[in-house]
């Protein structure tokens, strides 16, 4: 009867181990970006996002209206992406714009679907994005940026 216990605990165990792996690597595994923001008492908010470059236009989605990072660039939208991907070149400063478009969300869903793959299948299992926003990211020297 132990055995059977222990063979049952050590199942869920291992289990669990390969469930927090698995969505570990869905998430952090490459193609991760960290945002830095400003929480609004001023203190620097890192959070790890996807991003597309849609027709040379940088994208990031705000998975829910109440996500800290979505609501920080609310009040202050100038923010710091970073990447290692190709060497970095996206890093630097941005100011983010939401895009009111009802359309966005779905084409940027659409677009990390094809970049993510499997990963973005398996993070759609666990998290509900159907009330994402697409946020569109400018160069801080840009005149979109303004």
């Amino acid at each position: 009867m132990i055995r059977k216990v222990f063979a049952v605990l050590a199942t869920l165990a291992v289990g669990m181990v390969a469930f927090v792996a698995l969505t570990w690597w869905a998430l952090e595994s490459g193609g991760v970006a960290v945002l830095e923001t400003r929480q609004p008492d001023g203190e620097p908010r890192e959070t790890h996002v996807w991003y597309v470059v849609r027709d040379g236009e940088l994208w990031v989605e705000a998975g829910a209206p109440e996500n800290g990072w979505f609501l920080d660039v609310q009040q202050d939208p100038v923010l710091e992406f970073r990447t290692d991907e190709l060497s970095g070149a996206l890093s630097g400063s941005y100011r983010a714009r939401v895009d009111g478009d009802p359309g966005a969300a779905p084409r940027l869903r659409a677009d990390l679907r094809e970049k993510y793959g499997l990963r973005d299948r398996w993070v759609g299992l666990l998290v509900d994005a159907s009330r994402s926003h697409a946020v569109q990211l400018h160069p801080s020297d840009s005149p979109l940026a303004r």
